[in-house]
Parts: C-alpha cells; sequence; structure tokens
C-alpha cells in the first residue's frame, strides 16, 4: 500500500455565499414597517496551511475532492446569515502549489505558511441593505456569491540541506542510518528506496537535515526509472554528496563513470549548477573496495572534489564526513539575506482605470469584462425586473453605459458581461440607464417590456382611472 505521495491534483471548492433575503417588516399596527430582509452569510475559504507534523500527501490522494461550507442565507428581523467555515488542509513543509498549467501559484516554506487555493463567495445583501431614499422598500435582494472551484496541484520539494544521490545501492540509505536516527529500508538489490528518507544530523553546534534521493539512473531526467520522480527533492538542498560505490559486482561500472552519469543528469534537470558537491567513496572496508578508493581519489581531487572515504557498515570516516558537511551547510546559511517580516505593499488604482473594459469582438458585439460587472451580474436575480433594473442602475453609474456608446455600441447591439464560457448576454438599450425614480411597484421595472399580463391590466386600469379624474377637473356645468 501506497505510504509516500509528494504530487497530487486536488480540486478545491470554496463554499458559496448565501442569498440575500427580501423581507417587510409586519406587526400588529404595522402592516408594512419597511424592509427588514437580512444579509447572506460569507463562504468559507480553502487555506493551505504549514504543517510541520505533515510529511505526505496521501491523504490528498485518497480523498482529492475539498469543499469549504456555504453561508447560510439571511432572513427576516435583519436576521444576517451564518457564514460558512473555512476549509483549513495541513500541507508539508515544502509544497508548491501549480494551477492546472503548471504555473507556480505559491511555494510553501516555514511552519504556519498559508496559501488561499478558494476564496469563499460573498454573501448577497437583503432588501433592508439596499433601501435607500429613492428605493425605500426594495422588493428584491442579492442572491450569494459562488464561491472558487478550481484545480490545483501540490507538488512536495524535500527541505534538507543535504541531498545524498548515486546509483542504486550504492549505500545511501545505509549511510543515512547511521550519520541519523533514521531507519530507512534496506536490502542488497536495486531500488530498495522508493521513498526519500529524512534524517538529522547534529554535528558540534550544528544541526542539519540531510536526504537520500532514490532512483537516479541513466535518463533519469527524462523520466526513466524513478529519477524524475524525485529530482525535485533536491532542489532545495543546499549541498549534494555522490556517494560512490567502490565495490560494485557489475562489471561495466565504475565510481567514477557512476559520477559522471549523475552528474549529466543533473545538468539536464537544471537548476543545480551553482551547489557544492562532496564526494563519498563508500564501502571501503571491503579490500577492493579500498583499493579502487585509493586509485580513483587522486583523480577526483584534480577536478575539485572535496573526497570522503568512508563505510558505513563499520562506521569509518563519519566523523569527519559530518563535520564537514556541518561546515558547508553553516557557510551556506551565513550567505543567505536575513529575512525581513513581510511587507505589505498598497498599490492604489490610477486615476483614469475604471474597473472594467469594453471590447468589440464582431458587428454589432461587445463584451464587458471586469470585476464588479461580473459580480454584480452573478448576484442578480434575473426573475425579478426591479433586480435587473438595478444592475442596470449599477452598471451605469459605474461607466458601463458610457463606454458602450465611446465603443459605437447602438441599441439592440448584442452586449455580453464575463468570460465566453460564463457570460450573461443581452440586447443593448441605452434607454435603461434612468435611476429608481422610474420604478413602479415593488418587483417590477417599467423599463423592461417583457409581457406581464397582469402588470399590464393594473396599468390599463390606473390609465382609466386618470383618465376620468381629468374629465372630472374639466367638467364645467356653468
Amino acid at each position: 500500500m501506497t505510504t509516500f505521495v509528494d504530487r497530487v491534483e486536488l480540486h478545491v471548492a470554496a463554499g458559496n455565499g448565501g442569498h440575500g433575503c427580501a423581507s417587510v417588516h409586519r406587526e400588529k399596527f404595522k402592516p408594512l414597517g419597511g424592509p427588514d430582509g437580512g444579509n447572506g452569510g460569507r463562504g468559507g475559504d480553502v487555506i493551505l496551511v504549514v504543517d510541520q507534523d505533515v510529511t505526505t500527501l496521501l491523504d490528498y490522494h485518497h480523498h482529492p475532492h475539498r469543499k469549504a461550507t456555504n453561508g447560510q442565507p439571511g432572513a427576516g428581523d435583519n436576521r444576517e446569515g451564518k457564514n460558512g467555515k473555512d476549509l483549513v488542509l495541513p500541507v508539508p513543509d515544502g509544497t508548491v502549489v501549480l494551477d492546472g498549467h503548471g504555473e507556480v501559484l505559491a511555494d510553501l516554506v516555514g511552519q504556519g505558511t498559508t496559501f488561499v487555493a478558494g476564496q469563499g463567495g460573498r454573501g448577497g445583501l437583503g432588501n433592508a441593505a439596499l433601501a435607500s431614499a429613492r428605493r425605500k422598500a426594495p422588493g428584491f435582494a442579492l442572491l450569494g456569491e459562488p464561491g472558487e472551484a478550481r484545480d490545483i496541484v501540490l507538488e512536495l520539494k524535500t527541505v534538507a540541506d543535504v541531498a545524498l544521490v548515486g546509483y542504486p545501492s550504492a549505500g545511501k540509505s545505509s549511510l543515512i542510518s547511521v550519520l541519523s536516527a533514521a531507519k530507512p529500508k534496506i536490502a542488497d538489490y536495486p531500488f530498495t528506496t522508493l521513498v526519500p528518507n529524512l534524517g538529522v544530523v547534529t554535528a558540534g553546534a550544528t544541526v542539519y537535515t540531510i536526504a537520500d534521493v532514490p532512483g537516479l539512473i541513466p535518463g533519469a531526467s527524462q523520466g526513466k526509472g524513478l529519477g524524475l520522480e524525485f529530482l525535485r527533492h533536491v532542489e532545495r538542498c543546499e549541498v549534494l554528496v555522490h556517494v560512490l560505490d567502490t565495490a560494485t559486482l557489475e562489471s561495466d561500472r565504475d565510481p567514477v563513470s557512476d559520477l559522471d552519469v549523475i552528474e549529466a543528469e543533473l545538468a539536464q534537470y537544471g537548476g543545480l549548477g551553482d551547489r557544492p558537491r562532496v564526494v563519498v567513496l563508500n564501502k571501503v572496508d571491503i579490500p577492493d573496495g579500498k583499493d579502487l578508493a585509493d586509485m580513483i581519489r587522486p583523480d577526483l581531487e584534480a577536478r575539485g572534489y572535496r573526497v570522503f572515504e568512508v563505510s558505513a557498515v563499520a562506521h569509518q570516516g563519519l566523523k569527519e564526513l559530518s563535520y564537514a558537511l556541518a561546515d558547508i551547510v553553516a557557510k551556506a546559511r551565513a550567505a543567505k539575506p536575513v529575512q525581513e517580516a513581510t511587507r505589505i505593499v498598497i498599490r492604489p488604482k490610477a486615476v483614469d482605470d475604471a474597473g472594467f473594459t469594453v471590447t468589440q469582438e464582431d458587428e454589432g458585439f461587445f463584451r464587458v469584462r471586469g470585476e464588479k460587472p461580473e459580480r454584480w451580474v452573478r448576484q442578480t436575480d434575473f426573475n425579478n425586473d426591479e433586480a435587473v433594473g438595478y444592475l442596470a442602475d449599477r452598471l451605469s453609474r459605474l461607466g458601463v453605459e458610457d463606454a458602450l456608446l465611446k465603443a459605437g455600441a447602438r441599441a439592440l447591439d448584442g452586449v455580453a458581461i464575463g468570460p465566453e464560457d460564463n457570460a450573461v448576454v443581452f440586447d443593448w438599450e441605452p434607454s435603461m440607464s434612468a435611476g429608481a425614480e422610474m420604478l413602479g411597484r415593488r418587483g417590477e421595472d417599467h423599463r423592461l417590456e417583457a409581457p406581464r399580463p397582469a402588470a399590464q391590466r393594473r396599468r390599463d386600469r390606473d390609465a382609466e382611472r386618470d383618465e376620468a379624474q381629468s374629465d372630472y377637473d374639466g367638467f364645467n356645468p356653468f
């Protein structure tokens, strides 16, 4: 059964905002006490947070779909809906968050580092919040905004100071087991180690972490063997340690050619050319291994490598190696710039930034894009004429009407608000730029000419009454 997973695809969905409530206060002797519809609650966010106790992405491999709770709708008597609860997902230190196209969204390093993977939807306003001097009793409320839903990829890159690289069965697992308290699986066949092992080493006053990276063979950078799966785990390491087997039983291999092959794979993977290298000649407790180490050591030192002869089984040369690695790690840490507190950057909008754009995509067809117009459309109940009229008023005040005129739009041209895959399309009527004073009965808007028989009958009766009143006022019997 899989116990270690370092790459998963996660489907996250934040909570939807609750709908606002359209209500009128009623009690004895106060049949129309004014609007009292409450606002809807905010949807919960999906938040990734680094937790040192988590070392694998296994839980998300088994359960890749995660959703936060929705906000509750508002109610009458000015009762606001309950906010949705945020969904907090713990991830290991060193997790990289990618979008579906491979673009890095966040690099989560350090205990408590957070990233909002899905933003909860805003709650809709109730009619009490929408009331104004001209719209005293709105017959509508705003809908809750849908929560953000998207697919992300989580990749784990081990946060270690030292990485042990080398051919399978070179002794990396044995070396990490004697340098630290780690207890990896050790056997005499290739690919014994199927997951990176991490250990903590104390050398004098320096404490550092060491990891062995399995599966590096010729072609690893192109995905052969396990190399491409685990090469990402060396990216964060400060020191690369080549573990070379001086007592290999394979006749077509030797330590120098093994080193050249691994270096070629690291070069093709890229981004590791500036890391200091150390060469460890392992298994020198075997007579043939010691003889081979003495032969190739001058050649390796001539290339500029620091060479250590060790034996993980006989515990030879381990102290010198651990202190040398501690010295390199300490110098690397000292060379890093001092971390400063995260600065809060405020970027005010430009004076001429309207917050939306209008583009002509075809003859007689225009598209409006912008955070506010798209959010307002999502929160509009298109079954309510008054709500649609309110949307028209907001768009007019924002300047969308003027922008469409400047772009060359004419009456009955098609206008889409939103992206291509999720847009609201309507025939533009410039006359819809009037204000709330044109509103009639609650829930209606005279600017919308959709057939409404009952409303038309009421208008006809009102017209007949006005005409009769006018005739009566003009009647003079003398």
